[in-house]
């Protein structure tokens, strides 16, 4: 059996966390102790860090030694400092560029003091508390700026694995990789070919022998294997160097031009601050993935992660180390080998200070070439296929190219910074975007505005108004949600002019499908020359709101003593208070004296009491307000609706119904599958009765509908799964409750003693008693709902082609519970034996 689970961890009796996401947790009992998994994980983080620490060194141009400071640093400091507990920082590759061209630029010294520069820089913004404003930087700028960098190492790192060396710019090494193609060294290219080789087959060894030998990090194996190769081939290669530590630079003091420095500091802040921020939020991630660490790890506290790194920059500068950052690398690996604190971080930077000063001649064994290849490899990751699909999804494909060449070109900050403009022009284009069309039909002439209307429309949308004559019947229908003053102003004065020369004007609004206004005539006229009546057509709900109460008062259509005599009371809830207030566009079409989408009856929590029925009943016609509503409603659907689904459902229509999913719910209006489920056209064959009940098969006078269906979607549609769902408060459940033997069997009566089996289930007291998570029903009506879902399953399992199906193993059946009143869905697993409605657990969104 399924067992029923919410689809969110919330509990509804769970004490609630004030702060708010990214915020400074509530404190937590300090200096846990170090547990096995977090030496573990500190030593895979070790063995991973030590052999990228000396590539990217080298891939620098600095003194290797400053890549294992930086290494240690980032251990020690941020991960004692830090607000990321899981995060590992060190010297990072999207660092590379930057520094190698202050390198080139200003010497060693120098760019350890812009490094402690940078950090104190680091320092002052977390002070001021401005982390979460990195955030704010487009992802299509990172991902750009990412993938510059990733670039511009992998074309310096071919050189060193080809046999030379690379030059400070990536037009140079371009315009030079021919020649040294036509001079590779065999040997050097020999190791860097092992070491790729190694670097992408070693995770994905296969069987059970592969599982346990992918415990051992793939740089590691990668770089040992193509040591021990070169070793034993006796290759004459360039290797590791690294001097006595007594010679190791210090930093300096800074020498140069102040501009330069000034915006060196700045680019190196920027990198810094902004990968690691971005760093922290993914670790978060993946932390929640993790039920057996989201209850134990607290989340990023983003301003002390940047103090934490100001800190680190300043001491690994002072040190002649590199620049520190998070490393995505390394925090993966420290999540998923288990690490549960930042003992992990900071017992690894210990192990690289013991390598460090004890591990010297093994480390002097390593070919430069095979180093060279492992940065390359990271370089080439760096520009991320998925990253791309992203942005290109997003339509910011453009802002994404201008970084990546900006950066390969001109530079990291240079690059950024034309990304920043390539996304404000992008925004603003967007903004400015505004289609305005114009056509008439049947004597009327419908005028759509598709986007913002702002000053710079307002030409575009004089001249189309002006294209309407004068004493015309007119309808605008406004595409958009935000409307500035000019074009306020400019339709305002248009619906004047055209309303005092004998034309009428309506406003349509957005997405609703319903009327904003009605046509407006001269002297309170409707065009047909009648008397104005009450509203009778205005749906007065908010647009973005159309599951939020979407009662709209339903119109009189009988004498005046009728309408007189009818009552219509309006409440509106305390807690609903924040929800009213009316959009931009909304507001300002309500001032032009088309009623908008938001007003006293249709606000949202408000109830709306209808108008009393008329004495003498009649059929609808056309001109009744159901008839009324049900036109508006496939009105707004032609509109607004079909136009998006139209090639979908005439693929299902060339395609056929192929759906995965029998869903068997109750025929209660509240119930909306498509909407607590998530699916679309094609995706659900859905089965609606009266209490969601499944007739047992084999019954006299047996109900052959559901039975119908059931075989249908099961051996015709080939389904793979079956669903029952509940709900709470249902009427049904509560009917079966109050039957009356004695009552007169309707056809209500007849088909409500399939859920008599549930009653005499939940009598029986040697059953447990079906419960949601956390809480035991809350009364005998949600006790009857839980109960008649495994009832109701019982019933379907003895269905002849489900019972095949099961057997074959090509089905599975599902039960599920939705509590209305708290918008909460409870799924049935088999964890539980089918009698606990267990919460859902939380989906991975990026999958």
């Amino acid at each position: 059996m399924s067992a029923c689970t919410p689809t969110r961890h919330d509990d509804p009796h769970r004490k609630e966390h004030s702060h708010e996401p990214h915020s400074p947790p509530s404190p937590r009992p300090r200096g846990p102790r170090l547990t096995g998994a977090d030496v573990s994980a500190s030593i895979a983080v070790f063995l991973i860090a030590l052999p990228l620490s000396l590539g990217i060194a080298l891939a620098t141009g600095a003194p290797l030694q400053a890549g294992l400071v930086a290494a240690a640093v980032g251990g020690v400091v941020v991960g004692r400092l830090g607000g990321a507990p899981l995060q590992v920082s060190g010297p990072a590759a999207g660092l590379t560029v930057v520094t190698a061209e202050l390198i080139q630029r200003y010497g060693w010294r120098t760019t350890c003091a812009i490094t402690v520069l940078a950090g104190l820089a680091q320092l002052g913004l977390g002070l001021l508390r401005v982390a979460r404003t990195a955030l704010a930087v487009s992802p299509a700028i990172v991902h750009g700026m990412l993938a510059g960098i990733g670039v511009t190492i992998a074309v310096a790192q071919l050189h060193i694995v080809l046999g030379g060396t690379p030059h400070s710019s990536v037009l140079l090494n371009l315009r030079d990789l021919p020649a040294q193609l036509a001079r590779v060294q065999t040997a050097a290219l020999s190791v860097s070919a092992l070491t790729l080789c190694l670097l992408l087959a070693w995770p994905r060894l296969p069987g059970r022998a592969g599982r346990l030998l992918r415990v051992v990090p793939a740089p590691l194996v990668a770089v040992t294997g193509a040591t021990t190769s070169a070793a034993l081939l006796g290759f004459g290669l360039p290797k590791v160097d690294l001097p006595s530590w007594s010679s190791h630079a210090l930093a300096g003091l800074p020498e140069g031009p102040a501009l330069g420095l000034i915006a060196a500091v700045l680019t190196i802040t920027l990198v810094c601050s902004v990968q690691s921020l971005l760093g922290a939020v993914a670790v978060d991630k993946m932390v929640a993935a993790r039920p057996a660490l989201s209850g134990r790890v607290r989340r990023a506290d983003l301003d002390r992660e940047l103090l934490g790194q100001g800190a680190a920059n300043v001491v690994s500068g002072t040190l002649g180390g590199l620049p520190v950052a998070g490393v995505a690398v390394r925090s993966t690996a420290n999540v998923n080998a288990g690490a549960v604190s930042r003992n992990s971080t900071m017992l690894h930077g210990v192990l690289v200070v013991i390598a460090a000063l004890l591990m010297v001649p093994i480390l002097e064994l390593i070919p430069l070439a095979s180093l060279a290849a492992l940065v390359m490899a990271v370089g080439i990751q760096m520009v991320s296929l998925h990253h791309i699909r992203t942005v290109t999804r997003h339509r910011e494909v453009l802002v994404y190219a201008v970084t990546t060449v900006g950066v390969v070109f001109l530079g990291v900050l240079e690059g950024v910074a034309l990304g920043i403009g390539m996304a404000v022009a992008v925004a603003l284009h967007r903004l400015t975007r505004t289609r305005i069309t114009h056509h008439e039909k049947e004597g009327v002439h419908h005028v759509h505005v598709r986007g913002q209307l702002t000053f710079l429309a307002v030409p575009r949308l004089s001249r189309t108004l002006h294209l309407v004559p004068q004493g015309a019947h007119a309808v605008v229908e406004l595409d958009g949600s935000f409307m500035d003053h000019a074009a306020y102003e400019s339709l305002q004065d248009w619906q004047s002019t055209q309303t005092a020369h004998g034309g009428t004007v309506e406003l349509v609004g957005r997405r609703t499908g319903v009327r904003i206004g009605e046509p407006t005539g001269p002297a309170g006229l409707h065009p047909d020359g009648g008397t104005t009546a009450p509203d009778s057509s205005g749906c007065r709900c908010h647009p973005w709101t159309p599951w939020r109460n979407h009662q709209c008062a339903i119109p009189e259509t009988g004498g005046p003593a009728q309408r007189n005599n009818a009552e219509t009371t309006t409440t509106r809830t305390p807690e609903d208070t924040e929800h009213t207030e009316p959009s931009d566009l909304t507001a300002k079409l309500d001032a032009l004296g088309a009623p908008g989408a938001l007003g006293t009856l249709g606000t949202p929590g408000a109830t709306v009491e209808a108008p009393a029925p008329p004495s003498s009943p009649r059929a609808p016609d056309a001109t009744t307000p159901t008839a009324n509503q049900l036109a508006r409603g496939i009105s707004a659907f032609q509109r607004n609706t079909a136009p998006l689904v139209r090639s979908e459902l005439a693929r299902l229509a060339r395609e056929g119904q192929q759906p995965s999913q029998l869903f068997l719910t109750c025929a209660d209006s509240r119930l909306v599958t498509s909407m607590i489920t998530s699916s679309g056209p094609g995706d659900l064959f859905v089965v609606r009765n009266v209490g969601n009940l499944v007739p047992p098969p084999g019954e006299e006078s047996g109900d052959d509908s559901v039975a119908a269906a059931i075989e249908y979607a099961v051996d015709v549609l080939r389904v793979r799964s079956i669903t029952v769902c509940g709900h709470s408060g249902c009427g049904a459940m509560q009917a079966l409750l109050a039957a009356d033997q004695d009552t007169a069997q309707t056809p209500l009566r007849r088909w409500l003693r399939y859920g008599g089996p549930s009653v005499a289930r939940m009598a029986d007291g040697s059953r447990p008693a079906a419960r949601l998570a956390g809480r035991a029903a809350a009364d005998t009506v949600e006790q009857l709902c839980l109960t008649n879902v495994i009832q109701q399953l019982e019933h379907l399992r003895a269905h002849d082609s489900v019972s095949r199906a099961l057997r074959a193993g090509e089905l599975e059946l599902h039960g599920m519970y939705f509590h209305v009143g708290e918008a909460q869905a409870y799924l049935l697993s088999e964890v539980h034996e089918g009698e606990v409605f267990d919460h859902v657990g939380v989906a991975d969104l990026t999958a």
